[in-house]
């Protein structure tokens, strides 16, 4: 799998040797990330769950169906978040699910936005889709601005769309084809 690079962000797979920042990184984001996410499973931070989110994360990449990239700033190198490409459809359908987080002390200075984008041209120009599909909560400002920023279309309410933090929750709707205009 390619690693994404954008002016302040290298993009890669996630790696066994990552765990440890990873662990840490979510760790201090719990209370951050807690009303955007399903709720985490007891084990989510352990050595053994992360050995098995990696042999899932190789097995969709394996079946052409996902794609998971750590990020990490250029400059130091440190973990920053995540983002998947899921629900990865060819055929007719051509199209991903794009999904993403933030550690806390990250958050705000632009570079989900920056990694979004770069990941964006992935998608069209390595991937080949013609379509990535976002959500997010309509209490989520901060999503809305990312993927506003990014140049995705609104496409309606889906209601009660995914279980977030034990509760089916509606979700706005994005997407972006490959012929629509990048800012």
């Amino acid at each position: 799998m390619p690693v994404v690079v954008t002016a302040r962000v290298e993009m890669r797979p996630p790696t066994m040797g990552d765990f440890e920042d990873w662990a840490a990184l979510r760790a201090d984001s719990r209370d951050f990330l807690t009303p955007w996410e399903p709720i985490w499973p007891a084990d989510d931070l352990t050595r053994s769950a992360y050995r098995q989110r990696l042999r899932r994360y190789g097995r969709e990449v394996r079946e052409d169906i996902g794609y998971t990239f750590f990020l990490f700033g250029r400059g130091d190198g440190g973990l920053l978040g995540g983002i998947s490409l899921t629900n990865v459809r060819r055929g007719v359908t051509q199209s991903c699910s794009l999904g993403y987080w933030m550690g806390r002390r990250h958050a705000g200075r632009g570079l989900m936005s920056e990694a979004v984008k770069g990941v964006v041209v992935h998608v069209f120009e390595t991937m080949r889709l013609h379509r990535i599909e976002a959500a997010c909560l309509p209490s989520n400002e901060a999503s809305k601005h990312v993927l506003h920023k990014v140049g995705f279309s609104d496409e309606g309410l889906a209601r009660q769309y995914l279980r977030i933090n034990g509760q089916w929750r509606d979700h706005l709707l994005f997407a972006m084809l490959a012929t629509d205009p990048r800012p």
